[in-house]
């Protein structure tokens, strides 16, 4: 048997951090198992569902690093084939038209209601007669439910779980209007898609009961069922806006790395011995549904950011040029390319996001004047100014023009005057990167090169800090 996974949002909106998990889980474990991963775009409510939101839910996905391997099928288009199935249905017996009107539908809940019993509909038009049929009353096509028993699911995750069947009811197939309803939707398209597994949220384990009976009167096999739990904020509260329960665009803005992403929602709520950093081949060889836990997961910021910055010093220095190429304030020419891919190895070891790195980044590609903030000012006056200058009548004669010959010359200067080498640096880096936190200067010195260096202290000197 082949597997065949998929992932099927609707497009009302982003692709959420909820549904981000979904997709991965499904993903690695039709990867895992040598399968295919197929997308379902569920856009039966066509008053919310955009081409806007679809186009983001295929961005996201593809940021994630989620290929699908097949065309996407969109489950509006395919409502011709759903009414089919429910029609066949009706002329086996094995559904029938429910003439109640809103009106009767609404009494009969209110009596149920004060009756203390539950809400469902009591197959009032299950037997009857068609020929009892009121005129100008549309028909909805119901599915005739077992009334005994108990229908099982053997869940991957949950384990088995049971429901009596007198505890549901003959659940609407087509409405009155003559559209498929969402559960019947889901099946056919699930079937004739090949699904085998079908991996989703907790909160659809109620209705794997309902689309087991229709599987199964329709005559289908159903498909492995894994309903994995849901993921919560810090507090256990179910995830929100409030908690971060964004987009994943957003999470990209901010900052992160696909990789991290993968790496963070694969911990969430799926576990591998004690193991936190997974690469993506270790993820595909060890992914398997007995990992899943039962127990929702809570989202922490904190711990993603960690695991962040630990991909950031894994990736390619050439990369990470080119994510922050767009956030640096100005364009980049092929000479701050150059410095920023120099400097890259020193810049990404102190960076948590690609936001900061290219916050911290920046000043190799400013420019002239730079900007100085008021703790780099203070840096450049006085006492420092004077050591600055000090500094600048030596630089032009440094040679050769790298890290430890100009650490050397610092130092010498520092020992004449009688100060830490400190209090020679900084003065240097605030007049070069404008800022008093950098990476180490004499670092930043070679990358930047003599010339860029004496004339970046020339503005500094010349303005007394000001610029």
């Amino acid at each position: 048997m082949t597997v065949v996974t998929r992932f099927a949002p609707s497009p009302t909106g982003f692709l959420h951090i909820g549904g981000a998990r979904t997709a991965l889980f499904n993903w690695l474990y039709a990867r895992h198992h040598g399968g295919r991963f197929l997308l379902r775009i569920e856009d039966t409510d066509r008053a919310r569902s955009t081409p806007e939101a679809v186009e983001a839910i295929f961005d996201g996905l593809r940021w994630l690093g989620l290929d699908w391997d097949e065309e996407p099928v969109f489950q509006f288009s395919r409502a011709a084939r759903h009414a089919e199935v429910a029609n066949a249905l009706l002329a086996e017996g094995k559904a029938y038209r429910c003439y109640a009107t809103q009106e009767e539908l609404a009494a009969m809940r209110e009596a149920q209601k004060a009756a203390g019993q539950p809400m469902r509909y009591d197959g009032r038009w299950r037997d009857r007669d068609p020929a009892d049929a009121p005129e100008g009353v549309p028909p909805v096509i119901r599915m005739k439910a077992p009334r005994d028993g108990e229908t099982v699911i053997e869940d991957q995750v949950q384990g088995r779980v049971t429901v009596a069947n007198d505890q549901l009811d003959d659940m609407i197939l087509l409405r009155s209007d003559g559209t498929p309803t969402y559960m019947l939707s889901v099946v056919v398209d699930d079937h004739d898609m090949g699904m085998t597994h079908v991996i989703r949220g907790d909160d659809h384990l109620t209705n794997a009961f309902r689309q087991s009976q229709l599987y199964r009167l329709i005559g289908w096999e159903p498909p492995a069922f894994a309903h994995i739990p849901l993921i919560h904020g810090p507090d256990g509260a179910k995830l929100s806006k409030r908690h971060g329960a964004l987009g994943t665009e957003a999470y990209r803005d901010m900052g992160f790395l696909p990789e991290a992403m993968r790496n963070y929602l694969l911990r969430l709520g799926w576990g591998h011995g004690d193991d936190e950093i997974i690469s993506d081949a270790q993820a595909r060889d060890w992914f398997d549904l007995d990992g899943v836990g039962r127990s929702a997961a809570r989202f922490d910021t904190v711990k993603l950011t960690s695991l962040n910055a630990h991909w950031l010093r894994q990736a390619a220095d050439a990369r990470l040029v080119d994510l922050i190429a767009g956030r640096l304030g100005q364009p980049v020419d092929k000479e701050g390319r150059q410095r920023l891919l120099a400097g890259m190895a020193g810049l990404k070891e102190r960076a948590k996001t690609v936001v900061e790195l290219a916050d911290s980044a920046a000043f190799y590609v400013r420019p002239r004047p730079l900007a100085l903030d008021d703790k780099a000012k203070k840096q450049v006056t006085g006492d420092g100014a004077e050591t600055l200058a000090l500094l600048r009548d030596r630089l032009g004669a440094v040679e050769p023009w790298d890290r430890e010959a100009l650490e050397a010359d610092a130092r010498a200067v520092a020992e004449d005057r009688g100060l830490k080498l400190g209090k020679v640096a900084q003065p240097l880096r605030a007049a070069l990167t404008g800022s008093t936190v950098s990476p180490p200067i004499f670092e930043v010195m070679e990358i930047m090169g003599r010339n860029e260096t004496l004339a970046r202290v020339d503005d500094c000197l010349g303005n007394n800090g000001e610029a």
